[in-house]
């Protein structure tokens, strides 16, 4: 908990930064290299700790100590291993985290990977005079990377991935460096001020996932020893860099890069193992001079417009594992020579608009294990080319295409993967798609699809989604479906099914754990690049909480690492907003019933799905009371509208904290309106219109409050909150109260501002004569603070405002 000076301190700082001419002003006068707001940091510190630089274990310590008291001030709660740095406990060679000569005289290593640190980077490594590497990775560290982590000149290895610095690049001095990793952060801006400059040693670059812009056509020109680049997921544009054939690695994807590939770029040693060009503008004939890489592993063009012939001379590459080629304008017609890759694991040709028929081609990859040709107008030719029944396939996909007439039944039992939605299939779904022990996903959505849900389908114990929404299915749920324990995700919305929600089927997801094993296992990691975003906006429903994110996540840069994290079983959907005190699911499933025509009770063992987060029932014919047990669940997204439950709506609905959005409407509950709704501060959409029977008062604060009539219509019994009837309240009632909290804000700003400048003032007296103290005793570390103190120009025009802001307030 930060005292009320120091957070005064910290809002004065936002401030700051936030008004240019200022912050300007301040980087204009400053002595020293400070941020917009290291300046508090020196005034609540200047006094603890001083600059410590030298040749010796005792001054690395020093430096290590002062490092620690700094993350500890931006870290007052959850801390590191660096909370374990104590020289009375150990030598500081044997601190976590930090490594030396083999003799001990020196720290040259530090590693705080994962060490919950945030604040800005500390602003003294280059103190540490012997230090050759630093990884800081995997934190929440923000502000810009400081001109002082430059001077760091012995260092060989830098890793600030996956934090959220921000600024612009500026490590020229670092021309020992052989590893650079900066992915997935925010920086901005052009690189050329640090390439070429760090050249000279550097082995890998990894620049990805940031906001990065302007050309990369010549930065890596005198980077003679570069094997990895990665650039993936920045702003780069203009030609592409003609150099990459030397390097190991080359990745480009999700750029705004354009021009052509020429065949030049292939000429002489190539050394290439894996080609990324995925997502930019690249147009004209991919070269077939390609194939001078012949250890090429991962050729991926997804997303371009490449058109004319896909190169034969691919079919010489036998390492080839992974093709990517969709999403392009290529000739359908597929080379004879690609059979000749004998390695060749996923062929990706998705979005080329073949039409007319499946080429007979893709029956003779035998080897293959991933085929996706989704998008590509096919009609017919799913029999002929025997795609089906490749021996080693495991993932099909065959969607957004134009096939009819029934469902295939003869079909490899290798399959984990089924994708067959959005397409025109009729009939029945054949009992034998039960038969694929492996089977984690089946699509088959969006057709014309009759008939029943086989109860073969309970044997599929490996199945993580079952996608049958927007077809004319009818009869029940088979209650075997209660015995896939890994169902985390069904969608049958929209279909004419009957029958209940039986209690056997709450069995379904029961543990998912053994596939999500299995798949952590899996080291194909080939198989990115096939659509993960088409199919996870489709099976991941985006319009709902707690997957609202999901939409703007997926038409970003992520959806390669998002659908890796799905199919292992990790989070990666926020249950709360952020800054919501309420912890997130481990697993976010959902069960999708709405649109039929089911009846009957909510059983009241439903509460042992403890996985499920989204809940949808609404237009059946659901009767009867809502069992209390419903309480119990994590939900995010309940939705009951137009069934007939009755009763009284249980007043343990408030006991589901992390519960978004609640649509009870149009049904005949009765009795009591339960007030411990008004505890689900978590809910932004809320509706109980038009059940008649329900009375009771509508409490005038809290969270209800904040919900329009709009939330209560149909209701007359219920007794509404008089700003109700206000004119702007019928969508929403907080628009006036919103304008009283920015008013209490701007109460509690000039509070604030108050505190600050009497702090000032007092500091800036009490330093005055403290600075004039140690200037009479002459030592060099007095005469250094005086030499700040003298020239934070901007400080003194701060202290005059603070002058007259409280004159005025006196006045």
């Amino acid at each position: 908990m930060l005292s009320p000076s120091v957070a005064v301190f910290h809002k004065t700082c936002k401030i700051i930064s936030q008004n240019k001419s200022i912050s300007l002003l301040y980087k204009s006068t400053s002595a020293l290299p400070l941020s917009e707001c290291d300046w508090s940091f020196v005034w609540q510190h200047s006094f603890k700790a001083t600059a410590v630089t030298g040749d010796s274990l005792d001054s690395d310590s020093q430096v290590l100590l002062n490092f620690k008291s700094y993350l500890e001030s931006w870290n007052p709660t959850e801390r590191g291993k660096y909370n374990e740095w104590d020289t009375e406990k150990q030598e500081v060679c044997q601190w976590p985290g930090i490594t030396c000569t083999p003799e001990g005289s020196r720290v040259t290593g530090i590693s705080l990977r994962g060490s919950t640190i945030s604040g800005p980077i500390f602003g003294n490594f280059s103190a540490l005079t012997q230090l050759t590497f630093l990884d800081l990775s995997s934190n929440t560290i923000g502000g810009s990377i400081p001109d002082d982590l430059s001077r760091c000149h012995r260092l060989k290895h830098l890793n600030l991935s996956h934090n959220i610095i921000g600024g612009e690049l500026s490590l020229s001095g670092l021309s020992n460096l052989e590893v650079l990793d900066l992915s997935v952060n925010k920086i901005s801006g052009d690189v050329h001020s640090t390439f070429p400059s760090i050249c000279n040693s550097l082995v890998v670059a990894n620049l990805s996932t940031n906001n990065f812009s302007g050309r990369i056509d010549d930065i890596f020109n005198e980077c003679r020893y570069l094997k990895y680049v990665d650039l993936r997921y920045n702003g780069f544009s203009g030609g592409i860099w003609a150099g990459f054939r030397r390097l190991v690695k080359f990745s480009v994807s999700g750029n705004r890069l354009s021009g052509n590939i020429s065949a030049f770029m292939f000429r002489g040693k190539c050394n290439l193992q894996v080609l990324d060009l995925s997502g930019n503008g690249f147009v004209g004939e991919f070269p077939g001079q390609v194939s001078n890489c012949q250890n090429l592993n991962v050729l991926d063009l997804w997303g371009n417009n490449f058109r004319g012939n896909i190169p034969a001379e691919l079919g010489s590459i036998s390492s080839i594992r992974g093709l990517h080629l969709g999403n392009n304008m290529f000739s359908r017609d597929i080379p004879e020579t690609l059979l000749n890759l004998s390695n060749l694991v996923f062929l990706g040709l998705s979005r080329n608009n073949f039409g007319g028929d499946v080429q007979e081609i893709f029956g003779r990859f035998t080897q293959v294990k991933y085929l996706v040709l989704y998008g590509n107008s096919y009609v017919g030719g799913i029999y002929s080319s025997n795609i089906l029944t490749l021996p080693n396939l495991s993932r099909l996909d065959l969607s957004y295409n134009n096939f009819s007439g029934r469902l295939p039944s003869e079909i490899s039992q290798n399959l984990t993967f089924l994708i067959l939605a959005y397409n025109n299939f009729s009939g029945d779904i054949p009992r034998e798609y039960g038969n694929m022990p492996g089977l984690q996903a089946l699509d088959l959505s969006f057709n014309r699809l009759t008939g029943s849900i086989p109860a073969s389908f309970g044997k599929l114990t490996s199945l993580l989604w079952l996608m049958l929404a927007n077809n004319s299915l009818s009869g029940e749920i088979p209650r075997e479906i209660g015995n896939c324990s890994s169902l985390l995700w069904l969608n049958v919305a929209n279909n004419q099914l009957s029958g209940g929600l039986y209690p056997e089927l709450t069995n379904m997801g029961s543990n998912p754990t053994p596939t999500f094993e299995v798949n952590r296992q899996s080291e194909d990691y080939i198989v990115a690049g096939s659509g993960e975003c088409l199919v996870m906006k489709r099976w991941i429903p985006a319009e709902f909480p707690p997957f609202i994110f999901g939409l703007e996540s997926l038409t970003k840069r992520s959806c390669r690492s998002l659908w890796d994290h799905v199919r292992e079983g990790k989070c990666i959907f926020p249950v709360c907003p952020p800054g919501s005190t309420v912890g997130p699911l481990d697993v976010s499933g959902y069960l999708q019933l709405s649109g039929n025509k089911m009846s009957g009770e909510v059983p009241a063992n439903i509460s042992q799905m403890k996985k499920l987060s989204m809940l949808h029932l609404g237009f059946n014919e659901f009767e009867g009371k809502l069992p209390i047990e419903i309480g119990q669940l994590p939900l995010v997204f309940l939705n009951l509208t137009r069934n007939k439950f009755s009763g009284q709506i249980p007043q343990e609905i408030g006991n589901i904290y992390n519960l978004q959005n609640l649509d009870l409407s149009y049904n005949n509950f009765s009795g009591n309106f339960p007030t411990s709704l008004n505890d689900l501060n978590e809910m932004s959409k809320f509706n109980i219109s038009y059940n008649p029977f329900i009375h009771g008062v509508i409490p005038s604060r809290g969270q209800l409050a904040t919900f329009g009539k709009d939330s209560f219509l149909g209701n007359p019994l219920l007794q509404l909150p008089s700003f109700f009837n206000q004119p702007g309240n019928n969508n929403s009632s907080s628009g006036e109260r919103d304008n009283g909290r920015e008013e209490e804000e701007d109460d509690e700003s000039a509070i604030d501002m108050l505190a600050f400048c009497w702090s000032t003032v007092s500091f800036y007296v009490v330093a005055l004569i403290g600075t004039l103290v140690l200037i009479y005793f002459d030592c060099p570390w007095c005469r250094c603070f005086h030499g700040i103190f003298e020239k934070q120009v901007v400080l003194k025009s701060f202290l005059i405002s603070c002058w007259i802001f409280l004159i005025k307030e006196k006045a």
